[in-house]
């Protein structure tokens, strides 16, 4: 989805059922520390506004974006969360790198998702300049970390709902 015209902040909030249990992990990359910080900010404002407990938040911080998807099962490993969010930013080179990087990291949160059937939400910025991450982390385009603490909190309250819903998905 472009954001061209679009505030990545502006959200309809969903009333997850208590919130104040759920346990949610944000995994930030050391790497464009002034962006992901700024993201992290967003997102772990957001979380708390909604209701998750401060000590119900856990933090952990990795050297790159290419490490966010080992950072984000390590820390699930340790605190067995009901959402993991991975916070970078990668900003378009000379080279291709962003690509590879962009590429490893989405696939490499996807697999955990799969693999551990609970989301593991990428927030990550992909972006051409630095202007475009800082429009993206707090500017005119609001913040992204935002966006991936309102995923995350739909995404852990889908879950919760089956894990106790008496209805059957599938084939019976």
């Amino acid at each position: 989805m472009s954001t061209k015209d679009q505030n990545l902040s502006e959200y309809q909030a969903k009333a997850v059922a208590k919130p104040e249990e759920l346990k949610i992990g944000m995994v930030i990359s050391e790497w464009n520390d002034e962006i992901t910080s700024s993201l992290k900010k967003g997102c772990k404002d957001t979380l708390v506004q909604e209701g998750i407990k401060e000590e119900n938040i856990f933090e952990m911080y990795v050297p790159g974006s290419f490490e966010l998807p080992s950072g984000c099962r390590i820390l699930d490993d340790r605190h067995n969360l009901d959402a993991v969010i991975a916070l970078g930013c990668v900003i378009k080179g000379d080279t291709k790198h962003d690509e590879y990087i962009n590429q490893a990291v989405a696939n490499g949160l996807m697999q955990l998702g799969i693999m551990r059937a609970k989301p593991f939400i990428f927030g990550l910025l992909t972006t051409n300049d630095k202007e475009q991450a800082l429009d993206r982390a707090g500017g005119k385009h609001g913040n992204k970390g935002i966006e991936a603490a309102i995923t995350a909190l739909k995404m852990a309250d889908i879950k919760r709902n089956l894990k106790t819903s008496s209805k059957r998905i599938g084939f019976s």
